[in-house]
């Protein structure tokens, strides 16, 4: 197989330009349906609070320390997106759950996410955009992020 004429450089900033513009368009609808406080991170950590577990399991999950994580936290406490309860596993513990808000913007996110994966698909075609899921799937694996299966539905 030949060589590409595109330089390896390139890659990178594809796949980062390809996300800012999801996640950017994503955080406008959010907002035009009243969670216009939500920032990205905030989506990835809602995904992880939503697995249950407390702020030591968030950090982990998320690959930050727990500083962060608990910062994290707070700052979904004072939005009304998540809360901190008593761990039902172990009373020493406080677990962080998500509140109705948390649940419907992570639910609206989804929703939201499977319209602007359809217009991509509308651009590009079904097949090309299959095609492109299942190569980014293999390249995350190849990559050891097999966690991300869970996503994927692989």
């Amino acid at each position: 197989m030949p060589p590409s004429a595109r330089p390896g450089n390139a890659l990178p900033f594809l796949l980062l330009s390809a996300f800012r513009a999801l996640i950017d368009e994503l955080h406008v609808r959010l907002a035009e349906a009243g969670h216009g406080d939500l920032r990205p991170a905030h989506g990835m950590a809602m995904q992880m609070i939503s697995r249950g577990g407390g702020v030591s399991d968030l950090a982990r999950r998320l690959g930050v320390s727990k500083q962060a994580a608990s910062k994290t936290v707070t700052t979904l406490e004072r939005l009304g997106y998540a809360e901190r309860r008593p761990d039902p596993r172990d009373q020493r513990q406080r677990a962080v759950a998500l509140t109705a808000r948390g649940v419907e913007a992570l639910a609206l996110s989804g929703d939201i996410l499977n319209h602007l994966r359809d217009e991509w698909a509308a651009v590009v075609g079904p097949g090309e955009m299959d095609g492109m899921e299942d190569a980014l799937a293999r390249l995350g694996r190849h990559g050891g992020l097999d966690g991300m299966g869970d996503w994927l539905g692989a």
